[in-house]
């Protein structure tokens, strides 16, 4: 039997906040320009979705999200 592994899409921000504290956990969120967190998003190993899927109010979401988990 197979499995798949899901992965992250632009709708999971608050896992895909958890995975950026992990891979960054020195980094503050409220510092990093939106082209900049797009990109680390897209290349988180467990982000799966479409790079151009995303817009400003979903990298909002992350940032946000992002930022009230290291609080």
């Amino acid at each position: 039997m197979v499995t798949s592994i899901m992965k992250l899409t632009w709708r999971d921000s608050e896992d895909i906040a958890w995975a950026l504290m992990d891979t960054y956990p020195d980094q503050d969120p409220l510092k990093l320009s939106f082209p900049k967190l797009h990109k680390m998003v897209c290349e988180l190993p467990e982000f799966g979705d479409k790079p151009d899927a995303s817009n400003e109010k979903i990298l909002e979401n992350i940032q946000m999200a992002w930022y009230s988990e290291q609080k």
